[in-house]
């Protein structure tokens, strides 16, 4: 890149799960970053030329580091600064045991909810039972939530940020169902956040940059 940056560029698409959990860590962490908005669409050629993949979120560090994977991207938010220790570094069995969480719902329970909202969107005769298929992941996230206030503990962790988007998502596929489903500890939860101003600031929405090319400080202060 031939740019002098004097913040880190993140590439972000608003309503993407992926790039949101990224905005949110990166809020939680209080790093500042140039934020990027972009349309599937129309990706930026400098986009592009950094993580030739073409999916978001994208980050670019200042010493021009492509971190292109949103996990990725939440961890190195959280190495710079983590200040309500979301890693929980003074106990390191936590940190595998979040990634190992993160990593079912990544690997297995979306690719459920993918087939529940396509069921949904195009009436299919399994909506049921793709709803079922995602709700044994749920059970547990409930469980975790009878005996404390967030997944891992009383206090929130990266797991939680990691999760909320994907929880949002499928409580919007059958917003009825969702809303008197056994899960009154998860919709409490995810409440939390999607009441929060992280979440306010998160989902801001901002010109598109491939219209102004004009870049816009994203931090938990500005």
């Amino acid at each position: 890149m031939s740019e002098i940056m004097t913040l880190p560029v993140l590439y972000s698409l608003r309503n993407c799960p992926y790039a949101m959990r990224a905005r949110m860590a990166i809020y939680a962490s209080g790093q500042q970053v140039h934020l990027r908005d972009l349309v599937l669409s129309d990706k930026p050629a400098e986009m592009l030329q950094a993580s030739p993949k073409g999916t978001v979120p994208v980050l670019v560090t200042t010493d021009e580091k492509v971190i292109d994977e949103s996990l990725a991207v939440m961890l190195w938010a959280f190495k710079q600064s983590d200040p309500q220790h979301y890693l929980d570094a003074s106990t390191p069995a936590a940190l595998d045991d979040m990634l190992k969480l993160i990593n079912l719902f990544d690997n297995e329970f979306k690719g459920h909810l993918e087939k529940y909202r396509s069921s949904k969107r195009y009436h299919e005769p399994s909506l049921t039972e793709d709803r079922q298929q995602c709700e044994r992941y749920l059970v547990e996230l409930e469980s975790r939530l009878t005996r404390h206030q967030y997944l891992m503990s009383d206090k929130p962790s990266l797991a939680d940020l990691a999760l909320v988007p994907f929880i949002r998502q499928f409580g919007r596929v059958e917003r009825q169902w969702y809303l008197q489903a056994p899960y009154p500890k998860l919709r409490q939860w995810l409440n939390s956040y999607l009441q929060s101003r992280m979440f306010s600031k998160v989902m801001t929405q901002y010109p598109m940059w491939l219209d102004t090319k004009q870049d816009i400080v994203f931090s938990r202060t500005t």
